[in-house]
């Protein structure tokens, strides 16, 4: 049986290796700013191309809005990578992401969470 092919595949296979190597050194209990440092960390030594709270602008009907997104990371120049250090992750948590997809006009986005006790993630595909 053929593996189904999916855009940024290969990324992805790097983006989610790279959280769970953060996440066995680290384990669980840390503050998010924490996890956010190590893994920019991890992203530069796996080559990962990275962007930490990179100012994206949001559109209205055309019309750039003052308030700006700062997701945790851009890699890629396209995948947003955000990250939680919560007991466990909720919908209001994934819409989140899924709204910036929108507002951004990118097709994929990570929520990654670190609180567990095993890593968490989900994949929202815009």
């Amino acid at each position: 049986m053929e593996k189904k092919k999916y855009k940024f595949q290969k990324e992805t296979y790097e983006i989610i290796g790279a959280c769970f190597e953060v996440h066995k050194i680290l384990g669980c209990g840390f503050l998010e700013a924490v996890y956010q440092e190590a893994l920019e960390i991890e992203f530069k030594r796996r080559g990962i191309p990275c962007e930490p709270e990179k100012e994206l602008p949001i559109n209205f009907k055309g019309v750039e809005l003052k308030k700006k997104y700062y997701p945790d990371f851009v890699c890629y120049s396209e995948i947003i990578v955000e990250i939680k250090a919560l007991s466990q992750l909720r919908e209001e948590h994934i819409a989140q992401v899924l709204n910036y997809l929108k507002a951004t006009k990118f097709e994929l986005g990570f929520i990654f969470n670190f609180g567990e006790r095993s890593l968490k993630y989900k994949r929202v595909i815009l």
